[in-house]
């Protein structure tokens, strides 16, 4: 049975989001974190917004103004001969990003068949540290116990590092700072403590050598974590050859874990696979996907602000389907259904590649 993508999609669109400030424009809604409270269903979107030009020769970077908190617009010119435009998502000078073309803020929507969302008209978590200062970015959601933990990207000058919060209600939010330093993302909290311990999939992006791939670490906490492991790493000419990172929150089978992940191929191209980790022991790996279960095909995953793109944060368990909310073409939020069967039947259990 293949992938079944909703006749609603996409379920949230730019036009469904109003800008934090009547100067801005949202240029996506994407790379949610899903979750269930009481009788809804909870997106946590990442808004990504950008000033409004009337100029085409320049463009407005926003930048959170570290002592002040308020956000503010630079004007940069695009004659300025310093300067490389090439990626639409940020400003480079002499090989390195200097700045983003767009700030990103954590907004929540809110539906009761989850299909249809209404987002909500102001930030749930927004930058407020040096370290947020150019947003935040690509959240998890965790529930634990009675608290859902919020794994999220908080990107600045410094790299990108991974922050903590917490909510009981997804009204109020209480933030536990900087959970892992740069350069790091893509990180998730498994929903149940594991011989005594917390576990986390991580994302480390090694700069002198190395790729970026997936580890495993433990805390006793939350907020202490330890214990480091390389988990599984690229696969060159494979759909996963390029780039990966965690996508939704483990999700416990008589299997083992099982843990939905992105990979990237060497033309940024973004599909969705999966691992199966040891109920006992995380840091096992026991099965991992030969081929992606999806792939971008639809019109609004091929086209869009980054074409080309399916990207998961998070997914929902119902009977034997993972309903999948995921980002699509970094500009809007899709959900499909996807039978745990077809999932089962990307993995490969024969000595997989780690």
């Amino acid at each position: 049975m293949p992938v079944i993508r909703s006749e609603y999609n996409p379920v949230v669109k730019t036009a469904d989001v109003k800008p934090s400030r009547p100067d801005f424009k949202v240029l996506g809604a994407f790379n949610a974190a899903v979750a269930t409270y009481g009788d809804e269903t909870i997106l946590l979107l990442r808004v990504a917004e950008a000033p409004i030009s009337e100029r085409e020769d320049e463009l407005l970077t926003p930048k959170l103004n570290e002592a002040t908190g308020e956000v503010e617009v630079v004007r940069v010119s695009k004659d300025d001969p310093r300067y490389s435009f090439a990626d639409s998502r940020f400003v480079a000078e002499n090989g390195k990003m200097v700045m983003l073309t767009s700030m990103s803020h954590l907004r929540v929507a809110r539906s009761k068949d989850g299909y249809h969302f209404t987002v909500e008209d102001t930030p749930a978590v927004f930058p407020q540290t040096a370290l947020e200062a150019w947003g935040v970015e690509d959240p998890r959601i965790t529930l634990i116990g009675d608290k859902y933990y919020i794994t999220y990207s908080a990107a600045s000058v410094r790299g990108v590092g991974v922050g903590l919060a917490e909510t009981s209600d997804f009204r109020t939010f209480k933030r536990h700072g900087v959970m892992m330093a740069p350069e790091n993302k893509d990180v998730m909290l498994f929903p149940e403590k594991i011989g005594g311990r917390y576990y986390a999939l991580t994302r480390p992006v090694p700069h002198s050598f190395g790729a970026p791939e997936m580890w495993i670490a433990e805390s006793p906490d939350l907020l202490h974590w330890g214990n480091h492991r390389f988990l599984m790493g690229l696969r060159p000419g494979a759909w996963d050859g390029g780039r990966m990172g965690g996508g939704a929150v483990p999700i416990r089978t008589d299997r083992g874990w099982l843990a939905l992940y992105h990979g990237a191929d060497a033309k940024h191209r973004y599909c969705m696979g999966a691992v199966l980790l040891d109920l006992e022991d995380p840091g096992k790996v026991v099965a991992r996907s030969t081929r992606p279960f999806m792939e971008p095909e639809a019109d609004y995953e091929l086209n869009g602000f980054f074409g080309g793109v399916v990207f998961s944060c998070g997914a929902l368990l119902i009977g034997d389907t993972v309903r999948m909310y995921y980002g699509a073409a970094d500009e809007v939020m899709a959900v499909a259904d996807i039978p745990l069967a077809e999932v089962f039947d990307t993995l490969s259990y024969e000595k997989p590649l780690a």
